[in-house]
């Protein structure tokens, strides 16, 4: 039983090393070339792995794509998750706090993530996407509206809104900011907006 259990993790460790090495190839190509100009042949090429695997793997160029864009919203969510987790352990409780700090983690991985914000504002992608982006973007809408505390009446949802769609515009300028300090420019920017809005009062 050992051996086998033993085996099953080196085979899962050994998938995932598999898979990570695709997606960095994949980011490579797709932010190099467009969804549409990328070719398999070259991601293959680059991760010097085989056609055969990556459709094992991901299935082809779309799901390709699609993944890199999950691993993409779910750092972002892991680091805003761990922030406003953080901030509450060392005692902060106002809603707004906690949204300014879970902003500030999505801004970072903007900044460090940015090939693929700008790769996936683009534009440039697989039939679909647009609905994936704005399914996402709706329950982007609902995180925020629990962690502000925000009921369902429709001034509340338009606050959310203008809120998320702040931090998002406010991400695609840091992704295209030619350097660290024009990005912090725009996140110390954006969170002022934000406290000028002082949801909670709406």
């Amino acid at each position: 039983m050992p051996r086998k259990s033993s085996g099953n993790a080196w085979q899962w460790s050994r998938t995932a090393e598999t898979r990570r090495v695709m997606l960095t190839a994949a980011r490579e190509v797709f932010c190099e070339q467009g969804f549409a100009d990328a070719s398999i042949a070259e991601v293959v090429r680059r991760a010097e792995s085989s056609v055969g695997s990556l459709y094992h793997h991901f299935g082809g160029k779309t799901e390709l794509f699609l993944a890199l864009w999950e691993d993409h919203q779910s750092a972002h969510e892991h680091a805003a998750s761990a922030a406003v987790a953080k901030a509450r352990a060392g005692g902060e409780e106002d809603p707004l706090e906690l949204f300014i700090v879970g902003a500030r983690a999505f801004f970072e991985g903007s900044w460090q993530r940015r090939d693929l914000v700008r790769m996936f504002m683009d534009g440039d992608g697989p039939p679909g996407f647009e609905l994936v982006r704005r399914t996402r973007g709706r329950e982007w809408v609902r995180q925020n509206a629990v962690l502000l505390g925000k009921g369902t009446s429709s001034v509340d949802r338009l606050t959310v809104a203008v809120l998320t769609s702040l931090i998002g515009e406010a991400a695609r300028e840091i992704a295209t900011s030619s350097t660290r300090r024009e990005a912090n420019r725009i996140a110390d920017a954006a969170i002022v907006l934000i406290r000028r809005l002082n949801p909670l009062d709406v």
